[in-house]
C-alpha cells in the first residue's frame, strides 16, 4: 500500500507543468467573463485554486485586472509567477498560498471572484461576503447531464464529489441569494485541453517511482471513465451577482391554494388566478418547474411568478405572466426575486427568449427590451413599451431569434 505523501507526490509530479489542472480554455475563460458585464477599470479579481494560472493570466492580460490568484500548491504559485513575469505581468497578480476556507480577506474585497472548480471549497456565502456592492462570482462546476446517469459514473463519482443537475446548482445560488448573469455549458475541446497532456503524461510517467503505480491507476480510470461515460456529465459555467432576495423555489403540489390565493389578492379581480389555474391544466403550456413562488420569513407564499410556453410565428418562446405580489409584501424585493428566480430556471433549460407585458418602469431591470426591436409584437394594440422581450442565452442579434406574431395559450383569451 502506498503511503500518503508519496501518493500525493507522485500524483503533483504527473500534474506539474500541464498548462491546466481541470478542463477549460481561454474561450471559455472569455465567454464567462463577457457574462459579467462593465467592471471597474482595475479589477479586483480573486482566483481562488488557481493552480498554474492560466485565467489569472488571462484576466490580467485582457481585463486589466488586479488579480489575487490563491492556491495550497507553493510550486502551481511558483509556475504562475514565472508565467507573469515572462508576460510582463508580474505587477498585475498577487500569488498567495492560503487555505480558500480560511481567506484573509476583509468584506467587499474583490470585484470578481473566480472559482473554476473550487467554489465548493468555500461555499456562496463567503464568496458572497467578499465580493464588493455589483460584484460578480464566476465558477465552474461538474454536473450531471443524463437524466438518468450510469452506475458506473454514480459509483465513480460518489467517491469524489457529489454531482448535482445543473437545475439543482441554479436553485442552489438562487437560494443562496444570487441572480444567473449566464450560463456556459464547456465544450468537449474543454476537456481535451486538459487531458491531452495529463494522458501524455501519465503515458511518459516512470511505474517504478514511489506512488506513481497509484496515481496513474487514478489517472487512468479518471481519463476512461470520461472517455466511456463522457456524456453522462460535464463542467458548466455560471456567473452569478448577489440580489437582495427572498428564498424563491419552484412550486408544489400543496402550494396550488396559496398561489391562486396570492393572484387573486394582488389584483382586482380573480382573473389572473383563474387564469393561472387554466394554464396549470393545459399541457402544451404549462412547463413544470417555471412556476415559482417567494417564501416570507413564516413559510407562507409571499410572491409567485408563472412562465408558460408561446409562440412567436410558430416558434416555441416563453411568456412571463402572472407576476404576483401579496399586497403586505409589496415593494420588499419579493416580487423582484421570484421573477429573478423563474427566469434563471429558464436559462437553464436552455430556452431563447421570455416576452412578458408589463409596466415599462418595472421589468427593464431584469433585462427586458421592447420586443418590436426584435421584429416581435402582439396580435392585439398595446403600447409598443409594454410588450418587451429578454433573450436568455446568447447575442441580442435580432437574427438569431423568431419574428413575427406572438400566439398566447388559449388559457389567456387573445
Amino acid at each position: 500500500m502506498t503511503d500518503n505523501t508519496s501518493l500525493s507526490r507522485a500524483f503533483f509530479a504527473l500534474h506539474h507543468g500541464l498548462p491546466r489542472q481541470g478542463p477549460g480554455s481561454d474561450d471559455t475563460t472569455r465567454r464567462l467573463l463577457s457574462f459579467v458585464g462593465a467592471l471597474p477599470e482595475r479589477p479586483r479579481v480573486l482566483d481562488l485554486g488557481c493552480g498554474p494560472g492560466r485565467s489569472a493570466l488571462l484576466l490580467a492580460a485582457e481585463a486589466g485586472a488586479e488579480v489575487t490568484a490563491v492556491d495550497l500548491h507553493e510550486p502551481f504559485l511558483d509556475e504562475l509567477r514565472a508565467a507573469a513575469d515572462a508576460r510582463g505581468l508580474g505587477g498585475s497578480i498577487t500569488p498567495v498560498n492560503a487555505d480558500m476556507g480560511e481567506l484573509p480577506y476583509a468584506d467587499g474585497s474583490f470585484d470578481v471572484v473566480w472559482a473554476e472548480s473550487s467554489a465548493y471549497s468555500i461555499g456562496f456565502d463567503t464568496a458572497l461576503r467578499l465580493l464588493a456592492p455589483g460584484g460578480a462570482l464566476v465558477l465552474t462546476e461538474c454536473e450531471w447531464t443524463a437524466a438518468e446517469p450510469s452506475a458506473a459514473a454514480r459509483a465513480f463519482w460518489e467517491r469524489h464529489y457529489r454531482l448535482r443537475t445543473g437545475e439543482e446548482n441554479v436553485r442552489a445560488a438562487t437560494r443562496a441569494g444570487y441572480s444567473l448573469l449566464g450560463a456556459h455549458p464547456q465544450p468537449e475541446s474543454d476537456w481535451d485541453e486538459y487531458y491531452g497532456p495529463l494522458a501524455a503524461r501519465a503515458d511518459a510517467a516512470d511505474p517504478d517511482a514511489p506512488g506513481m503505480a497509484e496515481a496513474l491507476a487514478a489517472t487512468r480510470e479518471e481519463l476512461a471513465m470520461r472517455r466511456e461515460h463522457g456524456a453522462e456529465y460535464g463542467y458548466t459555467g455560471y456567473v452569478l451577482r448577489p440580489v437582495d432576495s427572498w428564498p424563491t423555489r419552484p412550486e408544489t403540489a400543496a402550494d396550488v391554494a396559496a398561489v391562486h390565493a396570492v393572484n387573486a389578492a394582488a389584483f382586482e379581480t380573480e382573473a389572473e388566478a383563474d387564469l393561472v389555474d387554466a394554464l396549470r391544466a393545459d399541457p402544451d403550456a404549462w412547463l413544470p418547474g417555471l412556476s415559482y413562488v417567494a417564501e416570507a420569513p413564516d413559510g407562507s407564499v409571499a410572491a409567485y411568478a408563472l412562465i408558460t410556453r408561446c409562440r412567436v410565428d410558430g416558434a416555441p418562446a416563453l411568456a412571463l405572466a402572472p407576476v404576483a405580489t401579496l399586497p403586505e409584501h409589496q415593494g420588499t424585493g419579493a416580487g423582484s426575486a421570484v421573477v429573478r428566480a423563474v427566469l434563471d430556471a429558464a436559462r437553464t433549460r436552455g430556452e431563447r427568449i421570455v416576452l412578458v407585458l408589463g409596466h415599462p418602469s418595472y421589468y427593464p431591470r431584469f433585462g427586458f427590451k421592447p420586443a418590436s426591436g426584435y421584429g416581435i409584437r402582439p396580435g392585439f394594440e398595446v403600447p409598443d413599451e409594454a410588450m418587451m422581450a429578454l433573450v436568455l442565452h446568447g447575442s441580442d442579434d435580432s437574427a438569431q431569434l423568431p419574428r413575427g406574431t406572438i400566439t398566447y395559450p388559449a388559457a389567456f383569451g387573445v
